[in-house]
């Protein structure tokens, strides 16, 4: 039995962007049918994502076209820049430098919204909380986080420094910090779905039988949807601070053959930007390790 995939409508809408920026209405509706949304739900997200901003609309109904503004475009990037970090990780490509990365921040209680926002952006970027107002990461982080303080404003109140000297209460070692600061076990539990996820579906698209345009990018939505609720979480510890042998790599590598699977089936041709760029990611780490 193949494991069902939730998969927001506002993800698929993101999805399904093309590479000249363009959402096609009618592959819209297509695809949001075979993940069981009504047409009423899409086209409530798409009037909120228009009213938001992150699109512009030509058309009605099936005919209809979406642009994504550049924003929404761009909003793509930094995922790519993790998810190419995390495939040379588990091709061997990106040792651990013993380093620590630390951001601490201080922003006062007129700043409330900015500082929480801070908060969760360190906590996104892979950051854990050693004490209020100091996070850690074991990755060098220092451009994201800068960025993000630059866009709320605080990036006075943030201080950056790196330290191989890290110990919090009783605890030095590097991988029983790794152990104790972030939540393996919850991240770990949603690569071994993501594999569960992945292995039929890698069957199916191995398979012979035909498949259409709209099974296609199901499947890669589905498997987009499942990666993303994996890797969100995910601080992308190096190597050596994991337990061996580590679900996420496992899962990855499956995810990546899907989408050679998925380029095969439609010659690249048509395929939203996103799985475009995600196939490009894992063969450019896939040609670093056997170089």
């Amino acid at each position: 039995m193949i494991d069902h995939v939730e998969v927001p409508t506002r993800m698929l809408v993101h999805a399904l962007v093309r590479e000249d920026g363009t959402v096609d209405a009618d592959e819209l509706y297509s695809v949001a049918a075979l993940l069981g949304m009504s047409d009423q739900q899409v086209r409530l997200c798409i009037k909120r994502l228009v009213a938001e901003g992150a699109f512009t609309h030509q058309g009605r109904g099936r005919k209809a076209l979406l642009h994504a503004t550049v924003d929404t475009e761009d909003a793509f990037g930094p995922t790519a820049d993790f998810l190419r970090h995390a495939f040379r990780q588990d091709a061997g490509l990106e040792p651990w430098d013993g380093v620590w990365h630390l951001a601490a921040f201080a922003v006062p209680e007129s700043a409330r919204k900015a500082r929480d926002t801070l908060r969760d952006t360190l906590v996104h970027l892979g950051g854990a909380p050693l004490q209020n107002g100091l996070y850690v990461s074991a990755n060098a982080w220092e451009p994201y986080v800068e960025e993000a303080a630059g866009k709320l404003g605080v990036l006075d109140a943030l201080s950056l420094l790196s330290t191989t000297d890290l110990r919090k209460g009783g605890t030095e070692d590097p991988v029983e910090l790794a152990r104790r600061l972030w939540p393996q076990g919850e991240i770990a539990d949603r690569y071994h779905r993501l594999v569960r996820v992945a292995e039929p579906r890698l069957e199916r698209l191995a398979g012979a039988a035909e498949l259409t345009s709209a099974d296609l990018v199901t499947t890669a939505v589905e498997l987009a949807a499942e990666l993303t609720r994996a890797m969100e979480p995910d601080p992308l510890l190096p190597p050596e601070l994991l337990p061996r042998p580590w679900p996420g790599t496992h899962a990855r590598e499956l995810v990546a053959r899907c989408w050679a699977a998925l380029y095969r089936r439609d010659h690249g041709e048509g395929t939203p930007i996103i799985f475009q760029r995600y196939a490009d990611i894992a063969r450019e780490a896939a040609k670093a390790h056997r170089g």
